[in-house]
């Protein structure tokens, strides 16, 4: 069997790598080279956190978002188990409280037990949960991996325009709003910071009444800060409000934060539906898999595992919509 897939974001690498893990012929088609910034997945978080997405997001998320750290371990090999912490200022109880109320797989952290798992937050933060099962992985190592895995394999992205008259699996972001009407673009601006003072070693998002945040560590006193999430898909730029935002909510997490040196700004539009769901939509011999909106690293493996299923076996994936064979 011959699929190619358009699209080189984390959806198309996943479904590629599934896909050709499985003994089909694979072919990637995108206009740039991946990884690389001109797609929203060098962006990311790469935060593999289901139990936490439950505060906002639906059972979906959470249920298929739990496979993920295991796909990533299998493909990538780079995936750090060091769960997660939610933290808040004492002011905030009240938020952290709902939000424990709204997730599941956690456990109450004293300034104690923060102290132990995060030393240099000892003393600033005296309150959070703790999920102990999630993961996270860097993004753009994770995406350089799983092409390194396909041309290991032969296959390797081509700026080519796909055939026409094969399978095609479409996974172009919001770029595909040509075809899908009801896709919508939601903008998220991020900033990378470097403070070699800081070892923060897991996932903190910590809850502030004006921007609740996520700071995710890379290694080396590197730290990725997000993101906002705005009704827009305007990727041009970031604002000066929500550059302010995030970096004063760095702050309040801990006031080493302002002498952190800006390295990158990030800004770009995550593809949603209307629901925030992704979808599986076939439509002639083109397959969109698309809407991935905030959950990429971790909804993605999920979406490439129906869709190889689909192909493979006809089997039904749960996502999908709007089917016509």
């Amino acid at each position: 069997m011959r699929v190619q897939v358009v699209g080189a974001g984390v959806a198309g690498l996943c479904v590629a790598n599934e896909l050709s893990s499985r003994g089909v012929e694979v072919s990637l088609h995108d206009k740039h080279s991946p990884p690389g910034p001109h797609a929203c997945s060098w962006w990311a978080g790469g935060m593999l956190a289901p139990f936490c997405e439950g505060e906002s997001a639906e059972e979906p998320v959470i249920r298929l978002g739990r496979r993920a750290a295991s796909w990533w371990q299998k493909f990538t090999g780079s995936v750090d188990y060091k769960g997660s912490l939610v933290l808040s200022a004492k002011r905030d109880k009240n938020e952290l409280l709902r939000f424990a109320s709204m997730t599941s797989h956690h456990r109450w952290v004293d300034h104690l037990s923060i102290a132990e798992l995060e030393p240099d937050l000892a003393g600033h933060i005296r309150q959070g949960l703790y999920f102990d099962s999630e993961a996270h992985l860097d993004p753009r190592v994770a995406l350089a991996r799983l092409v390194d895995t396909l041309a290991s394999q032969g296959v390797v992205c081509t700026q080519e325009e796909p055939l026409s008259d094969i399978l095609t699996i479409d996974c172009r972001g919001l770029a595909a709003k040509d075809a899908l009407a009801d896709l919508r673009g939601v903008k998220g601006e991020m900033l990378i910071l470097k403070n070699p003072e800081l070892n923060i070693s897991r996932p903190v998002r910590f809850i502030h009444p004006r921007m609740p945040l996520y700071i995710v560590p890379r290694g080396s006193g590197v730290y990725m800060l997000g993101a906002t999430m705005i009704e827009s898909s305007d990727r041009s730029r970031i604002t000066a409000r929500s550059m302010l935002e995030l970096l004063s909510a760095a702050y309040a997490l801990h006031p080493a934060f302002a002498e952190s040196e800006v390295l990158e700004i990030g800004v770009d539009v995550r593809p949603a539906f209307p629901d925030n769901l992704p979808r599986i939509r076939r439509r002639g011999n083109r397959l969109f898999i698309n809407g991935l909106y905030r959950h990429g690293y971790l909804l993605a493996p999920a979406l490439a595992e129906m869709t190889a299923d689909y192909i493979l076996t006809h089997k039904q994936p749960e996502l999908m919509d709007e089917c016509t064979i």
